[in-house]
Parts: structure tokens; C-alpha cells; sequence
């Protein structure tokens, strides 16, 4: 129970603490949303919940890194700067591939709505 404890600790942190991770929430929010307007079968809610977790998870990742590195590295150094860049790169490559997801799953049917 207590890993429970320091994981919603963890979440928590985040949410609070972190302008990106709380914009990842609400745009996943308004996936939602979308889904349920769209009418999302089965196999499209599970594509949009492991893409919203997998921008998630790396919002976090990401923000552990950045958090790890500056305290390990607290002087600036090139290792350092890589490591938080490529961290964040890899945020950015999983909020384009949601993007593409979300284009697959909502574009045929938002596409739909305004066709005669």
C-alpha cells in the first residue's frame, strides 16, 4: 500500500508542479471527449488510451530525468544538457505520434460530420 502512497505522491507532484503534464491531461480530457462523441468502438478507446498514457508516462519520465540530472549535475554541463534534451525530444515524439493517432481515429469521422 505504501507504493501505492508515493505513486499518487508522484502524480500529485506532477500535476502540480508541472505547466506540460497538466496540459497533457486536459487535451486528453478532450480526446475523451471526442471519443465519446465520435462513438469509439473497443479496439479505438484502447488505441487512445495507451497513446494517452504513452504521453503521459513520458511527461513524467521526462520530468524525473530533468529532476535526477539536476541534482546529479548542478554545475551546467554538455552531459547534462543532453540528457534533459533528449529526454524532452522524446515527449515531443510521442505527442507528434498521438497527434498522428488522433488524426486515424477522429479525421474519417469529424470528416463525416460536415459532408452532405
Amino acid at each position: 500500500m505504501r507504493s501505492f502512497g508515493y505513486a499518487i505522491q508522484g502524480l500529485a507532484y506532477l500535476v502540480r508542479t508541472q505547466r506540460n503534464f497538466r496540459i497533457h491531461l486536459i487535451l486528453a480530457l478532450a480526446a475523451a471527449t471526442i471519443g465519446l462523441i465520435a462513438g469509439l468502438g473497443a479496439v479505438g478507446w484502447a488505441v487512445l488510451i495507451l497513446t494517452v498514457a504513452l504521453v503521459v508516462i513520458a511527461e513524467g519520465l521526462n520530468t524525473g530525468i530533468e529532476l535526477a540530472v539536476s541534482l546529479a549535475s548542478p554545475d551546467v554541463r554538455p552531459e547534462a544538457k543532453a540528457a534533459k534534451d533528449i529526454a524532452a525530444a522524446m515527449v515531443l515524439l510521442a505527442a507528434i505520434a498521438a497527434v498522428g493517432v488522433g488524426a486515424a481515429l477522429f479525421g474519417p469521422r469529424l470528416i463525416g460530420l460536415f459532408r452532405p
